[in-house]
């Protein structure tokens, strides 16, 4: 259990981090799923899916996390853009559209947000994406395409100049 856990690690903490927009807080979240799952490992027995079970863990955590601490400040996602040891055109492109995209999608609705890192990063189905965000199917497809207009458009915007930007010109 505690290869398998190890092993969807990463994948747990890129979910949290898009739910909450920070690297601290998720950390926070993933931590708590994994003491809850190692504090009682009998329980593991009756789990068929470790991975869909340790998302909807974290994602109920976030809900009761913003339930009860409405007003906390958290660093923004665009925080962890560091990325070491590159240089020229072509990565400052893609790590401009990157950080684009980071800023729309932090901009959409948790739901949304969470419906899109699901199925389209995580790669999982909508049965099983809308069994961790305990929903039905039908409003996990809303979620997803209301979602994903959204940030076409903004990002249609970006690309004609008429978005947000990211650092101030100061020279």
């Amino acid at each position: 259990m505690k290869e398998k856990l190890i092993t969807i690690l990463p994948k747990l903490q890129r979910f949290a981090r898009v739910l909450t927009g920070s690297r601290d807080t998720a950390d926070d979240l993933v931590q708590q799923a994994c003491e809850r799952l190692l504090r009682k490992p009998e329980s593991y027995d009756g789990i068929l899916c470790l991975e869909s079970w340790m998302y909807r863990v974290i994602h109920n955590a976030w809900i009761d996390e913003k339930r009860s601490m409405r007003n906390k400040l958290s660093e923004p996602i665009e925080a962890g853009l560091e990325i070491a040891g590159e240089n020229g055109e072509h990565t400052i492109g893609v790590r401009s559209m990157l950080a684009k995209v980071r800023l729309e999608m932090a901009r959409l609705p948790v739901e949304q947000r969470a419906a899109l890192m699901l199925v389209c990063v995580e790669g999982m189905s909508y049965q099983e994406a809308a069994g961790v965000l305990a929903i039905p199917v039908g409003t996990l497809m809303s979620r997803l395409a209301r979602a994903r207009l959204a940030l076409a458009s903004r990002m249609r915007q970006h690309q004609a100049g008429e978005g947000p930007t990211l650092v101030e010109n100061t020279g």
